[in-house]
């Protein structure tokens, strides 16, 4: 018998929303994620066979993770691999909740927070992290993560699979850590987020310089982890970079898909509720911060800048310089000082900000980096230096994978723009 559509609906819609949770809470008992994913999944399987013929239960979210928890039992009392683990966790067994009871909301947060630092374990490589983070706080199917990164569906599956091994292997604990440790491992869990918004707002390569999916799912991590973490004031920080970032997504593309430069923008597209809600999020990453911000902080602070900018050339260039010089001292790259040169050049003229370019051009780290002679050809523009300006952006276009990317920069080269 088909399940009806909307017992269909609302076991996708739920599962979507709770397998994180769901995933956390299993995990807390069996300590091991990729166990406590297969039990998730198991209770999903269960809901399609039981919804459709008995009903929605009232509270279908409560319901996945009584199921779970119990099959999780189960499974640790019938394996015999399991014994040592049993042993370890019997006390706690015994004095954990009835399971048809919810949950307190308390304990599923601190399972959640568990779950974010155990995705992004140090052990891990990056593109495991975030495969493994998309995956289980994410909620993406193996083939919507490979879409996403215009990777082949059985490289993410693999990326998955020995994450969850490597895990387990290396007897990772399922815990928020503390101390240096917390601080080390907070930086990868921010960096994960930050990698897979950008992913999303100017994708690496494909036909599309956008991919909203994954930007509306890390700021939906970053709000996770505020509400999760709200004494930290760089999780704060990445927050409101997010929130500013994302208000001007409507206005990066055209109604082709073209990009439009910052300065083309119409700044009435953008999302005006969500600059209010990274304005809140800065405010509160300066008030529970006790020294200078973080790198986050900072972005999110050149950020603000420009969302309070209502034309381009009200645009307070100057104090995003400083900005940017306090970014490079905090946390110096290529890439930041490269930013910094375009605020100095707005803020000084394109001349000082082509010095500070030219100053980069040995970087190994920007050798390939498309941007560099994009950058390059639109100072050279402003300075009248049309023919090598036009050659830079040819340059820059031969380096990008991202069609939309290309299609801009060989029209500046052709002198449209």
């Amino acid at each position: 018998m088909e399940p009806q559509p909307t017992a269909a609906h609302a076991i996708e819609t739920v599962f979507r929303l709770e397998s994180p949770r769901i995933v956390a809470g299993v995990a807390r008992v069996v300590r091991d994620v990729g166990i406590a994913e297969e039990l998730a999944q198991d209770a999903l399987v269960a809901a399609m066979e039981q919804w459709p013929r008995d009903g929605v239960p009232g509270n279908p979210g409560a319901w996945l993770m009584a199921t779970a928890r119990h099959r999780a039992v189960d499974l640790v009392r019938r394996r015999e691999t399991y014994a040592r683990k049993l042993a370890e966790i019997g006390r706690d067994l015994e004095t954990t909740a009835p399971f048809e009871e919810p949950a307190d909301p308390e304990d599923i947060d601190d399972d959640l927070l568990r779950l974010v630092f155990t995705t992004c374990h140090p052990v891990l490589s990056p593109q495991a992290r975030t495969a493994l983070t998309l995956r289980l706080l994410g909620g993406l199917t193996t083939a919507e993560i490979a879409r996403a990164f215009l990777v082949p569906e059985p490289t993410v599956a693999q990326r998955v699979v020995r994450a969850k091994r490597t895990l387990a292997t290396r007897n990772v604990a399922f815990e928020v850590p503390y101390g240096p440790d917390r601080e080390a491992r907070l930086g990868s869990v921010l960096d994960v987020i930050y990698l897979i918004f950008n992913e999303g707002y100017a994708a690496t390569e494909g036909d599309d310089l956008l991919r909203p999916g994954l930007c509306e799912d890390a700021l939906r991590l970053a709000r996770v982890l505020s509400a999760l973490m709200p004494k930290e004031p760089e999780v704060h920080g990445l927050t409101a970079l997010l929130e500013f970032q994302a208000s001007r997504a409507a206005a990066r593309t055209g109604p082709d898909g073209a990009p439009v430069l910052l300065k083309d923008q119409n700044r009435r597209r953008w999302n005006r509720m969500l600059v209010a809600r990274g304005v809140q999020a800065l405010a509160r990453a300066d008030a529970t911060g006790t020294g200078a911000p973080g790198p986050y902080g900072l972005q999110a602070a050149i950020a603000a800048c420009h969302a309070h900018a209502y034309t381009y050339e009200e645009t307070d260039w100057r104090t995003i310089a400083t900005l940017y010089g306090l970014l490079a001292a905090r946390s110096p790259s290529p890439v930041v000082e490269l930013n910094r040169a375009v605020a100095v050049s707005m803020a000084d003229g394109p001349a000082e900000g082509l010095r500070l370019v030219d100053a980069l051009a040995a970087e190994p780290a920007l050798r390939d980096y498309h941007l560099l002679p994009s950058v390059r050809g639109d100072l050279l523009s402003r300075l009248g230096r049309t023919a090598e300006a036009r050659a830079e952006f040819a340059r820059a276009a031969s380096l990008t994978r991202n069609a939309r990317e290309r299609a801009l920069l060989l029209g500046r080269a052709a002198g449209d723009g």
